[in-house]
């Protein structure tokens, strides 16, 4: 049976396989002309016994490559990829990189001018009808032959493969152990929302002493704010769609768990040093500068994080865990983390024959190569294609002790989510205004975000 998109209800055993997120600002260099710094030193080393790459095919005589990267946290590693590849075969290799929450307008934008790109990502079944015009049948090329299975593939209605998932990512809340240790406490004191709560009032109470704080600044500038009108968001929408074993994308949401939500909004706005009434200008990079720098202790992300934690940080792998986000539920001492997809590379199908066939055949170097596989594993810690590397990312060690411990694993719900852009504003919106006053009145507010948005966004969105 061929799949038509990405299914809600990953199996558990996908979870254990892949892991890497979102971030950033906006940067075009042509690949011969970048100056890049080194490689982070993070997994960069592959294990003896990994299987050679397969020998790379022959670059398309005359042909030329535009990636436009989803992922800004990646930017200089595929700029120095890119680079790489040129000066290894003469193929231009251009890569533009879309700044966080950007994504589809940059898209957009660039596919209307004459050099579209020619590669380009597609994160859901609503993207693939979007788009599909224009993506590629990957049928029989090269990049197609090289998955590992069907379940990161994106089919079309008439079953053909347009897109292709090249990682599989996790999210929860990243742990610094040393500084839980200082503060009194083990990962075994965390258990569900009533021990985090617990564990980080304490560690807030006491933050003058300690020297830092329970979480970083869950900042709602545009460069932050993904975390939680999308990924924070995913844990009432997963539980939601759970209970009413939603598959496909509803029209209506309840907001059963919106009040599970508010707790753990709550304990991010309240156990923090930011400040909740300037969270619309707190950034992403002011997060996670917090808890690079030992101020927190707590931090909502992804195993995307790893790079830039243990690299331009330099904190030890082994003071990093990464726990599920709790908020409530019932059972959630059994939860995982937050696993799937969104990430899937399409080749334009409106471009030139000679630059189709560059692009799968810098794709497929990507996926095979050492160099490829290498920045694949650092930066995204694990890829579904056959020559892929193990990686050291402790966060991808965390979601399939999880799995293999027999709990449940998030899948992402939020893929679901209509209009996403639009979407998500409304809930940020709302979510500002309670986090600067946060009565039961300005929460309505927020509730309302959540369930009219959604039915309004899927109208506008279907007609």
């Amino acid at each position: 049976m061929k799949k038509r998109g990405l299914a809600l209800l990953l199996t558990a055993s996908m979870a254990l396989t892949l892991l890497a997120g979102c971030g950033g600002g906006t940067t075009e260099t042509q690949a011969p002309e970048t100056q890049a710094p080194a490689a982070t030193e993070a997994g960069t080393e592959a294990p003896a016994e990994t299987e050679a790459p397969a020998e790379t095919a022959a670059p398309a005589a005359g042909g030329s490559v535009y990636y436009l990267n989803f992922k800004p946290e990646a930017d200089q590693a595929w700029q120095d990829l890119a680079k790489t590849y040129t000066e290894q075969t003469g193929v231009q290799v251009k890569v533009v990189t879309a700044a966080s929450g950007t994504y589809s307008d940059t898209l957009t934008a660039e596919m209307a001018k004459s050099e579209a790109p020619t590669i380009y990502n597609i994160g859901n079944a609503q993207g693939l009808s979007d788009w599909n015009d224009y993506a590629l049948d990957l049928t029989g090329t090269s990049i197609y032959d090289e998955r590992i299975n069907d379940d990161y593939v994106l089919f079309d209605e008439t079953g053909a493969p347009k897109a292709l998932g090249y990682c599989y990512e996790s999210f929860g809340i990243i742990v610094n152990k040393a500084l839980l240790s200082e503060a009194g406490y083990t990962l075994d004191d965390i258990k569900d929302f009533a021990s985090l709560k617990a564990v980080a009032d304490d560690i807030h109470a006491r933050a003058s002493e300690l020297g830092f704080d329970a979480f970083s600044a869950p900042g709602l500038d545009g460069s932050s704010s993904w975390r939680f009108s999308g990924h924070l968001a995913n844990v009432p929408l997963f539980y939601e769609f759970r209970d009413d074993g939603v598959t496909s994308q509803p029209a209506t949401i309840t907001g059963k768990y919106l009040d599970q939500f508010r707790n753990i909004w709550d304990l991010y706005i309240t156990d923090t040093a930011a400040n909740p009434t300037s969270l619309s200008t707190s950034t992403g990079d002011e997060s996670e500068a917090e808890f690079g720098n030992g101020q927190a202790v707590f931090y909502q992300n992804g195993d995307w994080e790893f790079a830039n934690l243990t690299g331009n940080f330099s904190m030890d792998p082994d003071d990093l865990a990464m726990i599920p986000i709790y908020c409530g539920v019932d059972g959630e001492e059994k939860a995982g983390l937050n696993s799937g997809t969104e990430n899937c590379w399409a080749i334009n199908s409106q471009a030139s024959a000679e630059n189709i066939q560059a692009s799968i055949d810098f794709l497929y170097w990507v996926v095979t190569s050492e160099e490829g596989t290498t920045m694949l594993a650092e930066q995204f810690s694990g890829i579904p294609f056959k020559h892929a590397i193990d990686s050291n990312n402790v966060f991808g060690a965390d979601a399939k002790a999880y799995a293999s411990a027999g709990n449940y694993t998030l899948s992402w719900a939020f893929n679901y989510t209509p209009n996403v852009d639009s979407w998500r504003a409304t809930v940020v919106t709302a979510l500002t205004a309670y986090s600067a006053d946060p009565t039961d009145a300005n929460w309505e507010a927020v509730v309302e975000a959540f369930v009219d948005g959604w039915a309004y966004e899927y109208n506008v969105q279907n007609g």
